[in-house]
């Protein structure tokens, strides 16, 4: 994914500069003392020299994006992290004036970007939840320009930092069948464990939850829908794409009422618990 990263730089540079019949390399390496003692042409370098994850921008509690399917199953996504990738943009050419020409060259097509556009973005980074974000020759990035040169064994010289903020998931989507019933029981319990089963079931109160979706050839509008649990006389709120729950119900037979604005009522006897609450409507 860095490397995709990398290649959207490299584009959003010739772009944005711009550079013409390739008269500009842009390279990623680190700049040692033997690497640009090679160089023989004008060079940008963006030498990525730090990753750390963006904890201002870290979710409060890890959570999941759910996508529930019309074939009764729901994909869960575990939300990705954000991430810093620092760049260190050098211009390497014959005279001092060049380089300072680069310099200012890049520092105007980035400037100009704050986002990385869409359109440069290689196709394993269309998936991004939100824009690629950079920040270009800000303060404390670089703790001691010195001692970074000092490490590469070169000389000190002009630079561009640039921050470029993505997002990085490690983890894999699960798909699995969506939740229809749920039960709750109350009784007591030799211990607080929560493992530990009931004392008397059969006397304890068991309450339930269930989930259904209503299906039809067209998009139900909830304005113009209604769907009621007869044995309470209680309107039941339809949730996009037809799904709807119920809570607190005691095993037994129920009736759903579905009413259609201008349309015929519609009658659905229900059990609880049941294997599922499919109805078209």
């Amino acid at each position: 994914m860095i490397e995709d990263l990398d290649e959207a730089l490299r584009h959003l540079l010739i772009r944005e500069m711009p550079i013409k019949n390739g008269e500009i390399d842009i390279q990623f390496n680190q700049p040692k003392r033997e690497w640009s003692a090679r160089l023989s042409r004008p060079t940008l370098n963006l030498f990525l020299y730090d990753v750390r994850e963006n904890v201002k921008l870290r979710h409060t509690a890890q959570g999941w994006d759910i996508e529930r399917r019309s074939d009764g199953t729901a994909i869960q996504r575990r939300r990705p992290f954000r991430a810093d990738l620092h760049y260190l943009l050098t211009a390497w050419a014959t005279e001092p004036e060049d380089e300072h020409r680069l310099l200012a060259r890049a520092l105007m097509g980035l400037f100009r970007v704050p986002e990385i556009p869409g359109d440069l973005l290689p196709e394993n980074l269309h998936d991004q939840p939100s824009p690629i974000t950079m920040k270009v020759a800000q303060y404390d990035t670089i703790q001691s320009l010195t001692d970074l040169w000092s490490a590469l064994d070169n000389e000190l010289r002009p630079a561009l930092t640039c921050m470029v903020t993505m997002a990085l998931n490690p983890y894999q989507p699960i798909t699995g069948p969506l939740v229809r019933t749920r039960e709750i029981r109350f009784g007591q319990a030799e211990s607080p464990a929560l493992t530990q089963n009931l004392l008397q079931p059969a006397g304890a109160d068991v309450f339930w939850t269930i989930g259904g979706t209503l299906r039809s050839q067209q998009p139900l509008d909830p304005q113009r829908v209604r769907l009621t649990l007869v044995e309470r006389n209680a309107e039941i709120e339809i949730k996009p794409e037809g799904r709807f729950s119920i809570g607190n119900l005691e095993t037994g037979d129920y009736t759903l009422e579905f009413t259609a604005e201008g349309g015929v009522t519609r009658r659905y006897p229900i059990k609880v618990p049941a294997p599922d609450y499919e109805f078209e409507v």
